[in-house]
């Protein structure tokens, strides 16, 4: 995988950052979900990157980024922090001004970074997400047994983090596999990566602390949004599952049309693994969204 990208580690704003980058036009940053890593892009990073120069990168936590030690706020793992993250990337690579593109919670710093950088993010593109406020204030019977690894998660250290670690492959395979694919949703060597590197030392902190941020730390930043009325100003497209319990649970577009300006959004046949499930039609969304 990725044979025309070149990897490389970056110092980042809290220690070494894993990114890749390929092709050539305009700048396209790819960010990854849980519990994945970069490799999630497998399956449209080449054909994205005849078009774009398409950065991607493993956020804090997750793949062979660091794995940063956090504190009683949780905000080493907020967004905020991850955003600048991001921008660390982007200007190591030369990019003043980019487009993303998202899924999951790569998603979720993606909202936060054009909403703290919207100088430097021109196009946005949310795969499978709502609002991260909006899911918590309208949680519902359905979406809390669907997403019942946001709830697990948020519990106090060191519980979920040592029921995690005692088998990280069975965690990554019990949230993966219970969603509408399967695991057959994905590639052999996409999920033996996953796999080494959800057995990484840290890596369990890290997932329940970037989960722990969603529910404390990122919710303060979001209704100060609120409160302000922010909006993003950058056209936004959101493309959500068929097959995934964020269309069956909530009004996507609707609730992203009270967070930003320009929004459409569309609903594929498909699971929540969008870049994975349906790579073609994603490819079809993004050549039409993004500005080569």
């Amino acid at each position: 995988m990725f044979k025309n990208f070149i990897a490389s580690d970056i110092e980042g704003p809290a220690g070494r950052l894993r990114t890749l980058r390929g092709g050539q036009g305009a700048p396209l940053l790819l960010l990854h979900g849980h519990p994945q890593t970069h490799v999630m892009w497998h399956a449209v990073a080449d054909e994205l990157a005849t078009l774009f120069t398409v950065v991607m990168l493993d956020l804090r936590g997750y793949g062979d980024s660091v794995r940063v030690p956090s504190d009683v706020g949780h905000h080493a793992y907020s967004k905020r922090a991850m955003a600048l993250d991001a921008m660390a990337v982007m200007h190591h690579h030369g990019f003043s001004q980019f487009q993303v593109l998202a899924h999951d919670r790569g998603a979720r710093v993606a909202h936060r970074l054009a909403a703290d950088h919207p100088e430097a993010v021109q196009r946005l593109m949310l795969l499978d997400i709502a609002p991260t406020l909006a899911m918590y204030d309208h949680t519902s019977d359905a979406f809390a047994r669907a997403y019942w690894h946001w709830f697990f998660l948020i519990q106090p250290s060191p519980l979920p983090e040592a029921l995690i670690e005692s088998d990280p492959v069975r965690y990554l395979h019990s949230v993966m596999g219970a969603r509408h694919a399967g695991l057959a949703a994905f590639a052999p060597a996409a999920l033996a990566e996953y796999e080494r590197c959800a057995q990484i030392p840290g890596t369990a902190m890290s997932i329940c602390e970037d989960y722990r941020a969603s529910a404390t730390i990122d919710l303060v930043h979001d209704r100060a949004d609120v409160a302000t009325g922010m909006k993003l100003p950058q056209p936004l497209r959101v493309l959500w599952a068929e097959h995934g319990a964020v269309g069956r649970c909530f009004d996507v577009l609707q609730l992203w049309h009270a967070r930003a300006h320009d929004v459409s959004g569309a609903r594929l046949p498909c699971g929540h693994y969008i870049a994975e499930e349906a790579p073609a039609l994603l490819l079809a969304e993004a050549f039409q969204f993004f500005k080569p």
